[in-house]
């Protein structure tokens, strides 16, 4: 039965105040993948549950994600799930494999497979990321906004089609020049399934979302343009225009489109309230590019939360006096990886918080 319940009161709204270009009372952080392997209790938990039952619980994926506010400052929380649940209710198996990640044993391999996928009805076979937001915006007591998330069309294309994750995405690209219509049917079909998505995480409770577009670096600037970023724009366009439509609150939209860093304008006009960085991108030059009116989230190098304390000490706090106390998120550049020290996180959160 669905928490009818009014949500808590929300106490720490740093993240929420950021996106939207107000005065914050300290810059706020959180980190992608900040529930995950480097933590031990993730570790333990895993032990006794496969990744994607962990996904399916509300009360597992509302513990992971738990998990790192018990141990840091953090600003936020993001619903643990995987972008991969997108193809999942789109009729593909998805196994989580040790030491390999995601593997998709029936992946597209010809136009033809996309008669297999089964876009009626996906959305009622992700009713379990909804019902875990709404059970998380409970358990979290108003402590700190929760975000919502999803792959991009472009990145999970290239998962369906490369059967799992890809150092080169060559088969994945070569659908572009050899099926170009079949690759926009494609993206469409993926681009409904996504809107549907974030507008049901929206009314589930999530304050906010952010569109994944992690396979960006695979691709051209050309090609960014051409077979990303319409998809991009029809996402936030559309899901803007159904929550108003229906009168649901708007919430704030990040984009992070990993190795994307050539298009920072042209991803700046696509509507999105914030713009994530990789490590690679420098946050003067990219606030050159965006403008005074869109919010940086990032972006340091996930190696360098190795360092020892005092080095990272240090780039975090040149990286925060880089981007500013306005319109600014602090982040990493991507994941935090599995042998990150625990210690580190600690370090990043305080160094933020005391940079300026």
């Amino acid at each position: 039965m669905k928490d009818t319940k009014p949500f808590p009161v929300l106490k720490n709204d740093n993240l929420l105040r950021a996106a939207r270009g107000e005065v914050v009372d300290r810059v706020p952080v959180w980190v992608m993948r900040q529930a995950g392997r480097y933590l031990p209790e993730f570790q333990e938990l895993r032990k006794q549950h496969d990744f994607f039952t962990v996904c399916r619980t509300p009360e597992l994926a509302c513990e992971v994600t738990m998990q790192p506010l018990r141990r840091f400052d953090l600003d936020a929380s993001i619903i643990f799930s995987d972008i991969l649940v997108i193809p999942q209710a789109l009729g593909l198996t998805v196994e989580m494999h040790a030491g390999v990640g995601p593997v998709l044993p029936q992946p597209i391999n010809t136009p033809e497979d996309l008669k297999r996928l089964t876009p009626d009805g996906a959305l009622s076979r992700l009713t379990y990321v909804g019902d875990a937001i709404t059970m998380m915006r409970h358990k979290l007591e108003g402590r700190v906004p929760l975000i919502g998330f999803t792959g991009a069309p472009w990145t999970l294309m290239g998962y369906m089609i490369e059967g799992g994750g890809s150092k080169t995405m060559s088969k994945a690209k070569a659908w572009l020049s050899d099926h170009p219509e079949d690759t926009k049917l494609f993206l469409n079909l993926l681009t409904d399934a996504i809107v549907d998505y974030l507008e049901m995480q929206v009314k589930a409770g999530a304050q906010m979302l952010q569109v994944f577009e992690s396979s960006a670096e695979h691709l051209t600037k050309e090609d960014f343009l051409l077979w990303a970023v319409p998809y991009l724009r029809r996402i936030r366009d559309e899901l803007v225009d159904r929550l108003t439509k229906k009168a649901v609150p708007l919430v704030p939209i990040t984009l992070f489109a990993k190795g994307a860093g050539h298009s920072l304008k042209e991803q700046s006009e696509l509507g999105y309230d914030v713009i994530g960085l990789d490590w690679t991108v420098d946050p003067i030059e990219a606030r050159a590019l965006v403008g005074p009116n869109i919010t940086l989230q990032g972006n340091l190098d996930p190696q360098d939360m190795y360092r020892d304390a005092d080095e990272l000490r240090a780039l975090t706090t040149e990286m925060v006096h880089k981007f500013g106390k306005s319109r600014y998120i602090a982040n990493l550049g991507h994941g935090i990886t599995p042998q990150t020290p625990i210690t580190s996180m600690d370090v990043l959160v305080e160094a933020v918080h005391k940079a300026l």
